[in-house]
């Protein structure tokens, strides 16, 4: 049976970092973001388009692979601040890399994207129809945030970027559960910019490109529908959370991922995070842990890793994977 695994990871955020005062002006403090968001500070793009910083993390990825940019049949990006609304910020990332093999699209699930591109990637190679993919998750959330707003301290710009290859070894993904709820759309939204609210003058006057959050409504979901989908793959694939050797989530709060490890009894040093250095990188979170804990070598041959994510929609999911 071919099944999918991880050859190579690449991460990349921009070199301009915003602390926690800067939000004083805003009505924020660096102690409550700190103490209910477990963020320190953010990287925020300068003029690095999300094609950018998904290129530089791409490259990172294939090199880690040991393979070259030719070698990569096919590019999924997972973004919801793509360069333009067309082409996709696939192609323009295929461009940068001269992938010229390569066929690429952009998926489109927030903050669970990278989840969602993955589980894409593993069934094109599972069916034999590529052998290696490139899955990026990249985001700008600075180019659709209201800097003027309390909420704008909890995103950060950065991309990751996960290889994905053929093997016959015991090893890789063992397994996806994803779920979708439409109902809950206007949770998180951009309102204006699509074909329901085309740019205008007034769209861009009344703040309609800029992203806007029910912070209840986001923790409420999540520690509801991400404890019960861990415990749905655990029990489906006859696992215990107890052989976990890591969690490796999207990372929207410190108080969501501990309330999340609580209801699975999970402790919480098996849960890996980074929202102190990067905060929520939307699209980038779990490729960018992934590297991150991968080149700290906390890996070992036979470990189950457990990736889990909830993102606007609503849209969440799982997945769990054998080193």
């Amino acid at each position: 049976m071919i099944n999918a695994y991880i050859k190579g990871t690449g991460s990349y955020a921009p070199k301009n970092i915003v602390k926690n005062d800067f939000f004083e002006s805003v009505g924020s403090s660096d102690k409550w973001i700190f103490e209910n968001l477990g963020i320190k500070e953010r990287r925020i793009s300068t003029g690095e388009t999300t094609s950018d910083l998904a290129y530089e993390a791409g490259l990172l990825a294939i090199k880690d692979a040991n393979l070259s940019p030719n070698d990569i049949d096919l590019i999924i990006l997972a973004t919801a601040t793509a360069d333009r609304l067309a082409p996709s910020c696939a192609c323009f990332v295929q461009d940068k890399l001269k992938a010229t093999n390569a066929v690429a699209f952009d998926i489109s699930a927030v903050c669970s994207g990278a989840l969602f591109a993955t589980s894409t990637a593993v069934q094109y190679i599972k069916s034999g129809m590529y052998k290696n993919v490139l899955v990026i998750g990249a985001d700008t959330f600075s180019t659709i945030t209201d800097w003027t707003r309390r909420d704008a301290v909890f995103f950060g710009d950065g991309a990751g970027a996960i290889v994905l290859s053929d093997t016959t070894e015991d090893k890789g993904f063992i397994d996806f559960i994803l779920h979708t709820d439409g109902s809950g759309k206007e949770h998180f939204t951009i309102p204006a910019g699509g074909s329901e609210k085309p740019a205008t003058a007034d769209t861009t006057n009344s703040g309609g490109h800029y992203f806007q959050m029910n912070g209840q409504e986001v923790y409420k979901t999540a520690i509801d529908v991400v404890p019960k989908c861990i415990e749905e793959i655990l029990s489906k694939n006859k696992r215990t959370v107890d052989e976990i050797k890591f969690l490796l989530p999207h990372q929207p709060s410190i108080k969501i991922l501990q309330e999340v490890a609580k209801r699975v009894d999970l402790p919480f040093e098996k849960v890996k995070t980074n929202m102190d250095r990067y905060a929520n990188t939307s699209g980038g979170t779990i490729p960018i842990i992934l590297d991150e804990t991968l080149k700290n070598n906390q890996f070992e041959n036979g470990d189950l890793l457990l990736f889990a994510a909830v993102g606007a929609g609503w849209t969440w999911g799982t997945a769990l994977y054998k080193w």
